[in-house]
Formats: C-alpha cells, structure tokens, sequence
C-alpha cells in the first residue's frame, strides 16, 4: 500500500532532526522488514501496537512453544523534503522541487519551530503562525495555478464537464479567501477531483510542534494553545522535541523509560507521531496469529474481508470463501483460537464484511 507522510516545514524548524529520529526508529526494527526498500530520503517505521505482543504470548501458550513467534507490525512511509521558504510556488529556492514531492505524498507533517535555542539560526522563521501561514499560502497558490489551467468547458451537454467545472469554482473561491481545500465540506466527486488534480491543500495535514524539552510537560496545554491559533482541530497538532527523539532514540528501551520518566511523561513522542500518520492515512490493522508469525496487517477504513484477504497473498482475493472474526480482547482473553471458537466467539464473515481495526481473522480460501 504505497501510502506515505511528507515532513514539510521551514529552514531550520528541525525536520531532519525529527527524520533522522525516525530513521533510527526503522534501523531498529529493519530486521522485521526485509520487504521494505528504503531509499536515502525515505523511513519506513513500525506502528507501535502492543496487541502483537499479547497474541505472540497467547499463542506461545496455546501452541506450547518453546519461543514467541515472530511479530511484524504495520508501517508508516515517511519523505524528508526539502526545506520550503516564501515564494516556493514561484520557484524560489527548492520551490518546485519541494512542490513536486509533496504533491506525490498521502498527507503533510507540518513541523513549526517552537523551540528557543538561540544557537539554531532562524533562516525565514518568524512565529509558529507566521510559519504555518508561509506554508499554507505556498501550497495554496501552487493549487490556484493548477485550478487557473483548467478551463472552463462552456454550453456543453457533458454533465460530468459541468460538474468538474463547479468543483474547480468552488475550490478556486475558497482558496482565494484562505480556506484549504481540506477544510471543505467534500463530496465523494470533489475528493476524486482533489486527488486527480493533486491539490495540496486537499491532503491532511498533521502539524507538529517542535518544543523545548520543558513544554513537554505540558504538551496538552501547549497543543491547545496553538491550535486554536493556528485555526486547527487539536487532534491535528502534536508536541514533540525533536532534540529529545533524537537522544532517546540512540537509548535501550530500558534507559528510553528512565530518561522518559526524568522528563516526567510516559510516551515517545515519535510513537504518538506514527499512530497519528497511520490514523490520518485513513489507515487500520486487522491481525493475524499463527505460530509462524503475529502481524499486524495494514488497509484503508472501509475494506471488506475479501480486499483485505488480498493484502495477504493476491490469490486469496479470488478463491475467498470466508471470513473467521474474532475481536483483540476476546481472542486473549479466551486464549487463543481453540477457546474462542469452543465458546462460539469466533464469527464466520463473508466477503462483504467491513473488517475493523483490531479483528484477528483466518481466512479460508479455494485451491
């Protein structure tokens, strides 16, 4: 599923300082991705998920095994791109190097200089908002340019011209009074036309705040505050100190805790990051537990169990005969398969069933 998070922001913000903290993050668990290719710019990282651990213990004991099984957990794409700066979408600086890769992304991580450490030059960064105003605006009129190339098909019988036409009006008008095109309101055929056009403003955005070491204390409050100022819903803005991610990810997972504790938080920021990415994809797992392998298996919301059953292997797309359900909590909680199906716990699902995050599911398919 070629589905990936571009980290935009201004000079000297602290993107690559965040990117390397994931790069490091993915060398960790590169051992469990020998299918991943991982060019120079691009990390690809594990989606922290503690269910794959509970399934490898509960099929240890089912199986009686001597060892847990191996675990794969889902993933997350994440682009460095270059540095953007005012008047990007006129070709200053990397302006259309910058456009051109972000335009090939899923979603933006915004990240926006909060920090105050005086020795890192504020090269075009002025406020957090005057920051995200600068991006903002860039994307913007780079999808003003792309709207004024449309043209207008005139009297024509052709519904679907017209219709096209009235979405790139309505796109047009928001966009000239400040409102990206993620902020509208879309139908099903706006969305195909946003896409189709690659409108930059239409991707989701996830803004990260890139905090001293101190705000991280109280990141909830920080979130909030900018949030509101930067017009933004707060489950779209996350506090991180790319400075602390960057130590901690040189740390043992036990020294992780003790240098998390010192701070006096619980959580890596880099985690709460990629669940944020996955979400914001419009991305779930279902699982699977077996004793060659617990994974954690990824899929747009909304697919049915045979697309879903096609992620494992292309053949089990056509010889799909049925689904077998059980949720997370009731596979461990019962123990495994066995107990599961002997209580009557396990659902057998056909093709057209809309699988949820969390279902641990066997598939039955033809030879």
């Amino acid at each position: 599923m070629n589905l990936s998070v571009g980290i935009v922001g201004l000079p000297n913000v602290g993107k690559s300082t965040l990117f390397n903290a994931l790069l490091k993050k993915q060398q960790a668990y590169v051992a469990n991705f020998p299918f991943a290719t991982i060019e120079p710019n691009i990390g690809v990282v594990p989606v922290p998920d503690y269910r794959l651990i509970k399934l490898a213990e509960v099929v240890q004991k089912e199986e009686n095994l001597s060892y847990l099984p191996p675990i794969a957990p889902s993933t997350v794409e994440f682009v460095d791109i270059a540095g953007l700066i005012a008047g990007a979408s006129k070709g200053e600086g990397l302006g259309n190097k910058f456009l051109a890769h972000i335009r090939e992304t899923s979603a933006i991580c915004h990240v926006i200089r909060v920090f105050s450490d005086p020795s890192v030059v504020k090269e075009g960064s002025v406020s957090p908002q005057d920051d995200f105003l600068v991006v903002e605006t860039e994307l913007a009129l780079s999808d003003l340019q792309t709207l004024e190339k449309q043209k207008d098909p005139g009297n024509t019988p052709d519904k679907e011209a017209k219709r096209n036409w009235e979405i790139i009006c309505r796109f047009k008008e928001a966009l000239a009074k400040g409102i990206p095109v993620r902020s509208l309101d879309l139908k099903d055929d706006e969305v195909r036309l946003s896409k189709m056009l690659g409108l930059l403003t239409a991707k989701p955005v996830i803004i990260v705040l890139n905090v001293d070491e101190e705000d991280l204390k109280r990141a909830d409050e920080v979130s909030s505050y900018f949030s509101e100022r930067l017009n933004l819903k707060e489950d779209q803005v996350i506090c991180v100190s790319a400075k602390v991610e960057s130590e901690l990810a040189g740390l043992s997972e036990q020294e992780q805790k003790e240098y998390l504790a010192s701070l006096g938080i619980s959580q890596l920021g880099l985690e709460r990051l990629i669940r944020k990415a996955f979400s914001t994809l419009g991305l779930i797992s279902f699982l699977t537990a077996g004793v060659k392998e617990v994974r954690a298996w990824t899929i747009k919301s909304g697919t049915n169990a045979q697309e879903a059953a096609s992620v494992i292997h292309s053949d089990f797309c056509q010889k799909f005969i049925k689904a077998d359900v059980v949720d997370f909590k009731t596979f461990v909680s019962f123990g495994g398969w066995k107990a599961a199906r002997d209580a009557g716990k396990v659902r057998s699902e056909g093709k057209d069933y809309i699988v949820s995050d969390g279902d641990v599911i066997e598939f039955l398919v033809g030879r």
